[in-house]
């Protein structure tokens, strides 16, 4: 049987195979450019989603693994075709110089944010640790975490 997974608020019937990851069905068969392909070894983030409340590495989890919960790519962080408060801080502060990591350090600060909504500069330099931008931007991403924060509250 076909794995059915929800992403983004709608319903897809997977045509890979259950073992494939994730990232590939997001990329190949539903076209999402969000998550990237940076490492394939769950070492860079660059291919992060949301998986219920919790960031996942969609490069090594197999479609069949989140089967069972909504999963939330960069483009479902769109509120009514309009950039997510996280999204319009990175944009502001402009937080992506190639862009690669720009993925996962939002969504990985859209999860943390949730979770931490007066975070202080040391919490978010923890929290985006895991997360590897290869051009040196993590002051700006440090600042528009920041701007996200003060925009949630």
């Amino acid at each position: 049987m076909a794995p059915v997974i929800t992403v983004n608020g709608s319903k897809h019937t997977v045509q890979a195979s259950p073992v494939t990851p994730l990232l590939y069905v997001l990329r190949n068969e539903l076209h999402l450019r969000g998550p990237r392909f940076g490492c394939g070894l769950a070492q860079c983030g660059a291919c992060t989603v949301i998986f219920g409340d919790t960031t996942i590495r969609s490069c090594v989890t197999p479609v069949a693994g989140v089967t069972g919960g909504p999963i939330t790519t960069l483009e479902g962080l769109l509120h009514d075709g309009k950039p997510s408060p996280v999204q319009q801080a990175f944009i502001a502060e402009d937080a992506a110089q190639c862009g690669y990591c720009t993925n996962g350090m939002m969504m990985a600060a859209t999860v943390f944010l949730r979770q931490h909504p007066h975070p202080s500069e040391e919490q978010i330099k923890a929290a985006l640790a895991p997360w590897l931008c290869r051009c040196g931007t993590h002051y700006r991403i440090l600042r528009a975490v920041q701007r996200a924060a003060q925009a949630m509250a």
